[in-house]
């Protein structure tokens, strides 16, 4: 299969091999080595300070969502919530159950956050977070960072970014942004199994770690952030996948780092871009994200579309549920991709459209 879904996607055969070995005992000294590398490429290619520290959750990204949140938030606490689709709503329901009080900006299907959308919470005291999933990954809309960071500044809002897919996929620089907590997942542009999650950290996001009380076990970060000093974890981890992170994180950093790779990863969504041209297909963001591409159907159903690429030419987009379920599917440029496979797609919708499926 030919895997263009925006996660899990497809792994080099380094990761794919590390995959079929046997799991090392994790208690030791090397494997202590492991994850402090982990750690440091981590900070290095989200462009954090050297103050930060990074925590790994064994558990899929909405996991370090709910960490970052009962970690870094109280119910003193008043948050921004960026709601433009089903990622955004689970921050909203997060605070919902977390006491966490809160006002959202909802956004209709494919749109842009805008400045004018912010100028209502301009100045607004009794506001004291933002909380944004940089890339809403359901819609495939990317929002203005720079734009965000600064009326965060401006307004000294403690800064919760989810940048689950797009971390290595689009330009980003914790420390220059003032991001107080970034999070990401192993499945999407690290190119790993689906497992573990990564919460970065401030050193601000810290001070409000070691301050807080959350009424958990697994997810109370002051643990992690004690062991991780070692290299080790409280609870068992994914040690193989934290293993592969390590081996993919070198691969990047010997192909030239994580502007190397979002450099790829551009090329890679533009040129699918280009070659869809011609073809009855709409784009429906209007602020992409260079991890993957939404699209509309305009003459046949996107489901559809999905189940013939998977049953009859075997390969994976990425479809949507509920409302969007006919309407919109995507396809994702992260992962071990060329402009090759970009042309293998592209083959594969123009043969639907001789046959008269789209």
């Amino acid at each position: 299969m030919l895997n263009f879904t925006v996660g899990p996607v497809q792994s080099s055969d380094i990761v794919c091999a590390i995959g079929a070995e046997q799991v090392p005992y994790f208690r030791t000294a090397e494997f202590s080595k492991v994850m402090l590398e982990n750690e440091a490429f981590i900070k290095k290619f989200a462009k954090a300070s050297e103050r930060s520290r990074v925590v790994f959750i064994t558990g899929s990204g909405t996991a370090s969502m709910e960490a970052a949140i009962i970690n870094t938030l109280t119910p003193k606490d008043k948050a921004i919530v960026i709601n433009g689709g089903s990622f955004g709503q689970r921050f909203v329901r997060l605070c919902q159950i977390h006491d966490i009080s809160y006002s959202e900006i909802a956004l209709d299907f494919g749109k842009a956050l805008t400045e004018e959308m912010l100028q209502e919470y301009e100045g607004k005291k009794e506001y004291s977070a933002m909380i944004v999933n940089l890339h809403e990954t359901s819609t495939g809309v990317h929002y203005d960072i720079d734009m965000i960071s600064e009326f965060c500044k401006r307004n000294h809002l403690f800064l919760i970014v989810d940048a689950i897919s797009s971390f290595l996929a689009d330009d980003f620089n914790m420390e220059k942004l003032g991001v107080d907590v970034m999070i990401t997942g192993s499945q999407k542009a690290l190119a790993c199994p689906p497992g573990i999650s990564v919460i970065v950290l401030s050193e601000n996001a810290i001070q409000r770690v070691e301050a807080n009380d959350p009424k958990c076990m697994y997810f109370d970060l002051k643990d992690a952030l004690k062991d991780g000093e070692r290299g080790q974890t409280p609870f068992t981890p994914a040690v193989g996948i934290l293993l592969q992170i390590n081996a993919r994180l070198k691969e990047i950093e010997r192909e030239g780092g994580s502007d190397a790779e979002i450099k790829k990863v551009a090329e890679l969504a533009s040129d699918f871009r280009e070659k869809i041209q011609g073809l009855p297909f709409e784009i429906v963001s209007e602020s992409m994200s260079n991890a993957v591409t939404p699209i509309h159907p305009t003459t046949a159903s996107a489901n559809d579309i999905f189940l013939t690429l998977k049953d009859e030419y075997g390969i994976w987009v990425c479809p949507n549920g509920g409302e969007l379920r006919d309407k919109v599917f995507r396809v994702g440029h992260i992962g071990a991709l060329t402009k090759e496979d970009n042309t293998t797609l592209v083959n594969a919708f123009e043969d639907m459209q001789r046959r008269g499926l789209i």
